[in-house]
């Protein structure tokens, strides 16, 4: 009697729908912003509390650039153009998995 293969079920992947495709918002470095002001629309568009914003203010000043959001492509777009509004480089990429 053969019996059928058995699939491990921690390896199989699944394609993603598009949707479901993960992206983020990133913010670049730039000579123009003050670091506070970088800190404060963290702030004010994200939610973050002070010290949250301060640590990706300096993950920006430092690395060049910070991931700010991850979520599907139409709400990092949203952000992007949140952040361009304030005046900040901003960009959005996809998740790499």
């Amino acid at each position: 009697m053969t019996t059928a293969p058995t699939l491990d079920a921690s390896r199989v992947e699944l394609p993603l729908h598009a949707a479901e495709v993960p992206w983020r918002t990133v913010v670049w470095n730039d000579p123009v912003n003050l670091m506070s002001y970088v800190s404060w629309v963290f702030r004010r568009h994200f939610g973050f509390d002070q010290p949250t914003a301060e640590r990706l203010m300096m993950q920006v000043h430092t690395d060049g650039r910070a991931v700010l959001a991850e979520g599907n492509r139409e709400q990092m777009e949203r952000h992007v153009e949140a952040m361009h509004e304030y005046g900040l480089w901003a960009t959005v990429e996809k998740v790499e998995r």
